[in-house]
């Protein structure tokens, strides 16, 4: 275990810890995010960053900026260095040629059992309370474990945090009010079906696991209730929406909100007024689902 690291945000103090956890594909490494102000009944939160599941680590301003951020309202966190499949250019996520897929281990499921073999941990530690989050890709995998930790264990989370996910195989059709927020800079950096399809077969690594790794439908039944929180000038709005929708159908309790005026990846952004926005609507959600 590394030493401990003073870190301070608004609000309460916080310390950091790095150290390693056992999972099925070796170790793990996790930080944990310790407020020197713990509030009592604040349950810890389990944050998952994003990057298309190929890039991003402990440092990544969406897992690092965030995980302090939450934990200087007095709430733990912990975040993971899942496995990353291997990394794809621009070439790749926009050509037209077929897709070539190099050789790795790391691809689907290792992520994914990477953040619940973290849970697993923490639950073994801790009071069992605590809510899975995450930003894109990282969304996705928060609820992945949820589903895996609910068919697996009897352990349910008290709730899911989730930012402009991707939770489809493929991407929705876009609504006309998403299309019409896609212009100038957003339209030029915003997933298309073909580079979100190129995105996730890398992910997968074939295609016929694709439904297992983006879970819908009757998977979704019984999950805790869940933000879902959307960048307004991003085409993954598609798969949040409709995701808010499947959870709805199910019978889940969904809070879906869009922050205005925000690009994809607004939380990798922590100098902005999206951060903030987003930050402060993460926060007053978990703290009325406690």
């Amino acid at each position: 275990m590394s030493d401990p690291t003073a870190a301070r945000s608004r609000g309460s103090a916080v310390r950091t810890v790095d150290r390693t956890v056992r999972g099925r594909g070796g170790q793990i490494p996790i930080r944990d995010y310790l407020p020197e102000d713990a509030r009592d009944g604040a349950a810890a939160l389990m944050w998952i960053h994003g990057g298309g599941w190929m890039s991003g680590g402990l440092d990544q301003k969406e897992s690092h900026a965030v995980a302090k951020a939450m934990a200087s309202t007095g709430r733990p966190v912990r975040t993971v260095d899942y496995r990353l499949a291997p990394a794809l250019g621009l070439r790749a996520l926009s050509a037209r040629s077929p897709l070539v897929l190099q050789p790795s281990e790391n691809r689907f499921p290792a992520a994914s059992d990477d953040v619940v073999s973290v849970i697993a941990d923490w639950a073994e530690t801790g009071d069992g309370r605590l809510f899975i989050g995450g930003a894109s890709a990282g969304a996705n995998l928060a609820v992945k474990a949820a589903v895996a930790l609910r068919q697996e264990t009897d352990m349910q989370p008290l709730g899911l945090a989730l930012a402009y996910g991707g939770f489809h195989s493929a991407l929705p059709p876009l609504p006309e009010s998403v299309r019409s927020r896609l212009t100038g800079v957003a339209g030029l950096i915003a997933f298309t079906p073909a580079s979100y399809d190129r995105m996730a077969l890398n992910y997968v690594g074939d295609q016929r696991l694709l439904p297992e790794a983006f879970p819908t439908g009757a998977d979704l039944a019984g999950l805790p209730p869940a933000l879902v929180m959307d960048a307004d000038r991003d085409s993954l709005r598609a798969s949040g929406d409709q995701f808010a929708s499947d959870l709805r159908a199910v019978g889940s309790a969904v809070d879906y909100v869009i922050i205005e005026k925000t690009l994809h990846g607004f939380l990798n952004m922590h100098r902005s007024r999206g951060f903030r926005r987003g930050i402060e609507t993460m926060s007053r959600w978990l703290d009325a689902h406690d």
